[in-house]
């Protein structure tokens, strides 16, 4: 998606000069075209969905992708906060009753999405506070305040794919939360170099402090054995993550559970990938590999086929 393109069509002063909104048709077909532009999204809604949920899944993810773009591809923090202070007027707008009817496409179909399946705000509210968060936070102080930024930028995501599932019991969102929260952690022990580079770092400060490395140790080249001792206690307290959450791939029945064990196993090699290398991740960045990649495809199907048969 080019932003600036989009903003340039679908911006706030472009839709305060439309004389209307377009129709269902075109705003699902606009969201259709968001999902297929993005090839690891359209993998997901493509292989995954059941053709009658792809219409949902892909307006939920053109909410997902604009929000996404809105905090990261501006190139300017204020202008981030303002855009973003627009989309989330519009979620506002969306769920009063005495608004007037959405204008952007997103907006225009998410609605019968968020009717159908009783969608409550919170978790689309949470992307976008997680987003505007990303605009002057750019360390931890503990794990807890970590933690809490993972409940609202990774953990809705897996919240609403489960209520368009109609399978967001208690268990089975504190489950997801579990996978998505071990997710985001993976991969920002995986990108420790790639986040520096931005000005990010994600290891809480009370790890650093506790393993005596300093921001110095993340610029250092090999790693030193303070910062692989450190980031051994992450991918561990990642792991524990993903153990919590495993028994939600075999609780789905279909291609959603099918779609949870392809994504747990990647989270948990990314795990296996950076101890592969001894936590050293500022030499190179871990990899999963495509023979890996193949045979953990081939392992989710063989478990699919195993729990059908059981």
């Amino acid at each position: 998606m080019n932003l600036e393109q989009e903003l340039g069509q679908w911006g706030p002063e472009p839709l305060a000069d439309r004389s209307g909104p377009p129709s269902l048709d075109e705003s699902r077909r606009y969201c259709r075209h968001l999902a297929r532009s993005h090839y690891e999204n359209f993998i997901v809604v493509g292989l995954f969905t059941p053709p009658r949920l792809r219409p949902a899944f892909e307006a939920v993810y053109g909410y997902c992708r604009w929000a996404d773009d809105l905090g990261d591809e501006t190139g300017d923090r204020d202008r981030s906060e303002r855009l973003l202070a627009w989309w989330s007027q519009q979620l506002d707008d969306l769920y009063r009753h005495d608004a007037p009817a959405p204008r952007h496409p997103v907006f225009v179909a998410l609605a019968p999405v968020v009717r159908e399946f009783e969608i409550p705000q919170r978790p689309f509210a949470d992307l976008v506070s997680a987003f505007v968060q990303d605009q002057h936070v750019t360390r931890y102080d503990t794990r807890a305040g970590l933690v809490d930024y993972c409940r609202r930028s990774a953990d809705p995501v897996g919240e609403l794919v489960l209520r368009l599932f109609r399978a967001a019991s208690p268990a089975n969102l504190a489950m997801s939360a579990s996978i998505c929260t071990g997710l985001q952690l993976a991969n920002f022990w995986q990108d420790v170099s790639r986040d520096l580079a931005i000005g990010r770092i994600y290891v809480p400060a009370e790890d650093m402090a506790r393993h005596g490395v300093t921001e110095a140790d993340f610029r250092t080249a090999p790693a030193s054995p303070a910062f692989r001792r450190m980031l051994a206690e992450e991918v561990a307290w990642t792991q524990s993550l993903f153990d919590q959450g495993k028994p939600l791939t075999t609780a789905l029945p279909g291609r959603f559970g099918l779609a949870l064990r392809l994504f747990h196993a990647g989270g948990v090699a990314t795990l296996d990938a950076i101890e592969g290398q001894n936590y050293d991740v500022l030499t190179r960045r871990p990899r999963i590999g495509k023979m890996m990649r193949a045979k953990l495809m081939a392992r989710a199907f063989a478990d699919s086929l195993r729990h059908r048969g059981g």
